[in-house]
């Protein structure tokens, strides 16, 4: 029993590896434009070995971006014991730290139509957006015009960030102070 447990821990030990070098492979590049011979070499195992872990391309892809949305969420989660302006600042900051680190990747998932099962990623890690912000702001209770507000203003975040990546015109910090005024108008409108 324990030789079982062991080589179990090992296995995920490997997926999560692959896991990792995937969001740096995508990361860097994009889906389209990494081979399937490309990732073998570059993770330094046979191709047969990626499928055993991913059936797909796409199954590696989907266990990528699902690792690299808990990654950013967890870059985003700010000290609740500051106040919420700050809070606001902080994860506006390592927001667009994490998506210009990932650059490539951030801007084709945003600008390339996802298929369903990509949509579906996206989708839940704006949700979850959504819902961390709700609960941090005080008083709101489950108003549904916040929620539809609140999603716009992620949507606009995330517009913002994909032109500030591709064109660079303006700061990181004039992106955080635009986003930060656009919330703070966004709950005025509430």
């Amino acid at each position: 029993m324990a030789r079982r447990s062991r080589l179990r821990l090992e296995v995920d030990a490997r997926r999560l590896q692959l896991i990792e070098k995937g969001i740096e492979l995508f990361g860097a590049r994009g889906y389209d434009d990494v081979s399937i011979d490309e990732l073998a070499k570059e993770l330094g195992i046979s191709k047969g070995l990626l499928y055993h872990y991913f059936p797909t391309k796409r199954d590696y892809w989907i266990s990528v971006l699902e690792a690299a949305s808990s990654s950013l969420l967890d870059a985003t989660e700010v000290d609740a014991s500051l106040p919420p302006e700050v809070r606001l600042e902080r994860g506006l900051d390592a927001y667009l730290t994490f998506v210009q680190a990932y650059a490539p990747a951030y801007v084709a998932l945003l600008r390339g139509g996802a298929e369903p099962s990509v949509a579906a990623v996206v989708a839940r890690t704006r949700q979850r957006f959504v819902d961390r912000i709700v609960g941090e702001v005080a008083g709101a209770g489950e108003l549904p015009t916040l929620r539809l507000a609140l999603r716009g203003w992620v949507g606009f975040v995330e517009t913002v960030s994909l032109e500030w990546l591709e064109k660079k015109e303006v700061t990181k910090e004039a992106v955080v102070a635009l986003a930060k005024a656009t919330f703070f108008a966004t709950l005025a409108a509430v």
